[in-house]
């Protein structure tokens, strides 16, 4: 077993930024529609073979349409351009996998199923690009049928923290208030595409929200602003759990005035030109936070067998929650990840756990049993795959 490096690091700081991209956003669609595909291929693999295939299908490209919205009902005039892309085992003997049809299928009832303001026949058009994997690595995945461990398939890194802070728990639930069912259901006029940027100084707190709104559902300029200060209240609500100083603010370019809204057909900023791709979005913790230790790595859509860019990151997570949930005196928890390729995926190269403790003197007694944890962690990597196939685990 890779030996574990613990050391001591110092409590959060006197400010603070986080990001959520929620779920009707075009990065976060492209991270949604990978990760359906890799779930979905999963699936048919286990069906069909008894075993999940190489496949990494984390290349997602939206390209934004073109629309003109308007009060009472626009239309689309250009249709959203999503491409799938990627690496997938085509053909076992003489079974042909129907990789196209598999990641259009998955691709269109994610859609269905989220995004209520499309139409997928009439504003969407998919195009998939899944072509058969690198010789290499098809058979670096095949070496681990006979082996004893799983072999990692990339050198990569995994980063993981806990707790979350207030802001990036209040960020976090500002983004699933306002796109909570009963709350669309009450407020019809909001659409899924949805960002909130928060930040702190000091005790302070502001909440910066972008939110798309539907035209048919909004006669005229008054229902608009009724709607937006829905959402406002809604976000205040959320904040007001965590800070008493918070301030909120709803669609910041609109000029009421000039009637310039943040007015859309679909609720999606995407069918005016807003491009997405796989990556660029929130991290595996469904956050973007710059003061904390991220990976750029892409989860989405690679494989939850051998894939490190993706294991490790949620390991990591699950990790640094476990130190501090376990270990009396463990206020928060950073663990870091590097793999080697071909290697165990069970013994990093690297492990790093970074302690943020009531009394850093602590420290030498907790390394020991922090070491253990993290182990444990690790030993646990194979039952990823049925949770992730269950969409139990956050990915973005």
């Amino acid at each position: 077993m890779t030996a574990i490096r613990v050391d001591a690091m110092p409590g959060p700081g006197p400010a603070e930024l986080v990001e959520r991209k929620g779920l009707g956003h075009p990065d976060t669609i492209c991270d949604a529609l990978a990760e359906e595909l890799s779930r979905a291929l999963c699936q048919f693999y286990l069906e069909r073979f008894g075993t999940v295939l190489h496949h990494n299908v984390d290349k997602a490209l939206l390209v934004g349409g073109a629309a003109r919205p308007r009060f009472g009902g626009g239309e689309v005039i250009e249709p959203i351009e999503i491409h799938l892309a990627g690496r997938a085992v085509t053909r076992v003997g003489n079974d042909q996998v129907p990789v196209g049809e598999i990641a259009l299928r998955s691709a269109t009832e994610w859609l269905r199923r989220n995004l209520r303001g499309l139409d997928v026949e009439r504003h969407v058009r998919i195009v998939t690009h899944v072509r058969p994997g690198s010789i290499d690595l098809a058979e670096l995945f095949q070496r681990r049928q006979g082996a004893p461990r799983v072999l990692a398939n990339d050198t990569s890194i995994g980063v993981g923290f806990a707790p979350l802070s207030d802001l990036e728990q209040v960020v976090l639930a500002a983004e699933g208030a306002l796109n909570d069912e009963s709350f669309r259901a009450q407020h019809p006029a909001g659409g899924e595409d949805v960002k909130v940027m928060g930040r702190r100084n000091g005790t302070r707190a502001a909440l910066t929200v972008a939110r798309a709104f539907v035209d048919r559902h909004l006669p005229d300029l008054d229902a608009y602003l009724a709607a937006k200060e829905a959402v406002a209240a809604c976000v205040r609500q959320v904040g007001a759990q965590r800070f008493d100083d918070l301030t909120v603010t709803v669609n910041a370019a609109d000029d009421p005035a000039r009637a310039a809204v943040y007015l859309t057909v679909t609720g999606l900023s995407a069918e005016a030109g807003d491009d997405g791709q796989v990556g660029r979005g929130n991290r595996v913790s469904g956050l973007i936070t710059p003061y904390r230790p991220m990976s750029l790595e892409a989860a989405a859509g690679k494989n939850p067998v051998s894939h490190v860019g993706k294991l490790y990151n949620l390991v990591a997570h699950e990790a640094a929650a476990a130190l501090c949930a376990e270990l009396d005196g463990v206020l928060g928890a950073e663990v870091y990840l590097v793999s080697a390729i071909g290697s165990p995926i069970d013994e990093p190269q690297l492990v790093q756990a970074r302690l943020w403790l009531c009394d850093d003197r602590e420290l030498p007694s907790l390394a020991p049993r922090a070491g253990e944890r993290i182990a444990q962690a690790l030993a646990g990597l194979p039952q990823l795959l049925p949770r992730l196939l269950r969409g139990d685990i956050r990915v973005y």
